[in-house]
């Protein structure tokens, strides 16, 4: 999920269609938010380890 926001933050800023920066905006942030959960430990979505 990091990676596909991160993905249409780069084509909504290269084509400056903003509805794709607003939503690799909001992938980006859940992305990182999962990604930090599942390192310190915590079960994300039923999975110990998110990745």
């Amino acid at each position: 999920m990091l990676l596909v926001g991160v993905i249409l933050l780069v084509v909504g800023f290269v084509t400056g269609i903003s509805i794709l920066w607003t939503i690799g905006i909001i992938l980006a942030v859940i992305g990182a938010i999962l990604w930090i959960m599942g390192s310190m430990g915590h079960a994300v979505a039923g999975r110990r380890h998110y990745w």
